[in-house]
């Protein structure tokens, strides 16, 4: 922590402590982390922080099979997918606080949007983002990463 000198000189040193040493009134720690869905080498797929359950980025599960092509069999599946993760994690789609969806196309926004209306709870609608993004596989039509509370 960086502090001017003419600040730290006045602050008392019980003020300088980092929040990594406070506790909350139940004593437990600020900072709980717990990782889930962690096979992955380059991360975790669920990380829930205190209350709150962070997503990786989900994508369809056979983007290049079967759902190829089809951005309405890429959407629901991967919807399917987050609903089991949020499962897992201990809450579901209707906690979602923020989703960030990424389209290959956004000329498939429209029909995105209508499989995404029928999928949300309609009286727990999250905050969304939604912008047209090259994908990680030319297969890839439609990526979400959703935030919700335990």
């Amino acid at each position: 922590m960086f502090l001017s000198r003419s600040l730290s000189s006045r602050l008392k040193p019980s003020t300088l402590l980092s929040s990594a040493h406070v506790s909350s009134s139940s004593s437990r720690p600020l900072s709980s982390i717990t990782r889930l869905s962690t096979s992955d080498p380059r991360m975790s797929g669920i990380v829930i922080h205190n209350d709150l359950v962070y997503l990786s980025g989900q994508v369809p599960s056979d983007f290049s099979g079967s759902e190829k092509g089809n951005l309405s069999l890429q959407v629901t599946s991967t919807l399917s997918k987050v609903d089991a993760l949020l499962e897992e994690a201990g809450t579901s789609k209707s906690n979602l606080i923020s989703a960030q969806i990424w389209l290959k196309n956004m000329s498939d926004f429209k029909a995105m949007n209508e499989i995404w209306v029928s999928w949300i709870d309609p009286e727990n609608k999250p905050v969304r983002a939604c912008v047209e993004a090259p994908m990680a596989s030319p297969d890839i039509l439609f990526e979400v990463m959703v935030i919700a509370k335990k």
